[in-house]
């Protein structure tokens, strides 16, 4: 051990000094001061499962791991509408869930933005529009971002929602529409 010693003592230090940082690998802190320059805080989200086979489901909860790490990015997933500054909804919106999308819709305080999930949530999918559902999310409430997909992965759904921030169009529209009936 002390030959070991000896020896780290008379060589000093090897390494090499870490490379200077450069500013386009530094995302995290970009995106977070996307979101802070938009809304001022952290990014509230409510998830609406309006009718889905819970694929879209699995990707969204995927989002919060440490991979993806979304309360890192300065973005968190609540139980209220009221407290939400965007819904993320998937699938095709089902007649059961027709009342209950639009009165989460309307108690979300403005500048509301929606972004719809998945290919049913977008198109109405495999299910379509019939006597069990009404399609699309878009033909109950506006839509400003729509990610396709079935199911979208995790990034896909990531840049769904940092495009609906980013978009100043998309966040001044969600508080003028109301839902569509």
């Amino acid at each position: 051990m002390l030959k070991t010693l000896r020896q780290i003592a008379s060589v000093g230090v090897v390494t090499e000094p870490p490379p200077d940082p450069e500013d386009s690998l530094r995302v995290r802190e970009i995106l977070q001061g996307k979101i802070r320059a938009v809304l001022g805080r952290a990014l509230s989200i409510r998830h609406i499962d309006a009718g889905s086979c819970n694929g879209c489901e699995l990707e969204i909860h995927a989002l919060n791991n440490p991979l993806y790490n979304l309360e890192g990015l300065g973005m968190r997933f609540v139980a209220s509408p009221r407290h939400a500054d965007l819904l993320l909804v998937t699938g095709p919106v089902s007649r059961h869930m027709h009342a209950a999308l639009v009165r989460t819709y309307e108690a979300t305080p403005a500048p509301k933005l929606v972004v719809a999930i998945g290919d049913c949530g977008c198109t109405g999918g495999v299910f379509g529009e019939n006597y069990a559902n009404c399609g699309r999310i878009s033909n109950v409430i506006p839509v400003d971002v729509a990610v396709p997909g079935c199911p979208p992965t995790p990034t896909r759904i990531l840049a769904g929602i940092l495009t609906a921030v980013t978009d100043s169009q998309a966040v001044h529209r969600g508080g003028r529409n109301g839902p569509k009936r």
